[in-house]
């Protein structure tokens, strides 16, 4: 029996198809910008819904060609906030099959968790994921009675959207974009002052584009390479070499590097921007990229 995992993130779609055992049949992703505009208009547009929708229907043709028989679709930040998400979601899953859910926060951080920390090698630290997605980002780690977490309005799409600008970076939007910055992870450690004992201690995990990018730019891979990337662990010094190198260039001539995805070229800096802020306040000196995140917490909840 063949199960199937399909995010519809903010800035991504995305598939996992597995057997049900757990192990990758099939994996895809696609730049879909479907937050594109959500948070100025409040809704998903009509042409970010219908490229998202384009791309459901070629996932649903792998599905069938797995014979995949259960399956959940996944909505996040963009369909969270948006006035017409659920009627975006019911769509989806009339394209797919399979049943769907909008994720509050809290599931998303539970499922991103538990995909991220599978099959990471043991340490006396506290393992907390930063997730940096299009609309939000999420910080999630163990509490003394069970996880906690935060979910952040600092996706990559919002903060370029907001403040930083889809060009070269100037010095005043790099101070509007790390003053909404750092306004939001003020808020985080308010609301939830569990994540100040992470402080200087933890191990710090990065799921998503924007760390999965780095991991391939500094790594000069042309092409995506599961292997080469899952588990590389990239210090604080290059996030911030990597930022500054891009943020000097205009969105297409970052395309020009070997690793960077077409579709993130203007959103890149953003979110790396997000995680060097969010890396300097937990006092992380480096950061463990894993390629196994929210898709692999759904087959695991798919197997129950």
């Amino acid at each position: 029996m063949a199960l199937a995992a399909i995010d519809c993130g903010s800035n991504s779609t995305r598939l996992l198809v597995t057997d049900d055992a757990g192990v990758a049949l099939h994996r895809d992703m696609r730049i879909t910008r479907l937050s594109a505009g959500v948070d100025a208009q409040g809704h998903l547009g009509p042409d970010a819904i219908e490229r998202s929708y384009a791309v459901l229907r070629e996932y649903r043709a792998v599905m069938d060609a797995h014979g995949v028989t259960n399956g959940l679709v996944v909505a996040t930040s963009a369909v969270r906030d948006a006035a017409n998400g659920a009627a975006f979601l019911a769509g989806a899953e009339e394209i797919l099959g399979v049943r769907g859910r909008i994720l509050l926060g809290i599931e998303e951080a539970h499922l991103t968790f538990a995909g991220a920390t599978a099959g990471l090698e043991p340490d006396s630290r506290p393992t907390v994921v930063v997730d940096i997605g299009g609309g939000s980002t999420e910080l999630v780690g163990p509490g003394p009675g069970g996880l906690v977490s935060h979910s952040m309005q600092l996706g990559c799409v919002r903060v370029t959207e907001r403040a930083l600008g889809s060009s070269a970076v100037t010095p005043e939007r790099l101070a509007a974009a790390d003053t909404m910055i750092d306004a939001e992870i003020e808020r985080a450690f308010e609301e939830v002052p569990a994540l100040a004992d992470f402080r200087g201690r933890s191990r710090l995990v990065g799921v998503a584009g924007t760390v999965a990018t780095l991991a391939h730019l500094d790594m000069g891979l042309a092409d995506y390479h599961r292997e080469a990337v899952h588990h590389l662990v990239l210090p604080r010094e290059t996030v911030g070499f990597w930022r500054i190198r891009l943020q000097r260039l205009e969105p297409a001539d970052r395309l020009n590097f070997a690793g960077m995805t077409p579709g993130r070229e203007d959103v890149l800096v953003a979110g790396l921007r997000v995680l060097e802020r969010v890396m300097s306040v937990l006092g992380a000196d480096d950061i463990t990229h894993s390629e196994s995140d929210i898709l692999e917490g759904v087959i695991g909840w798919l197997q129950r």
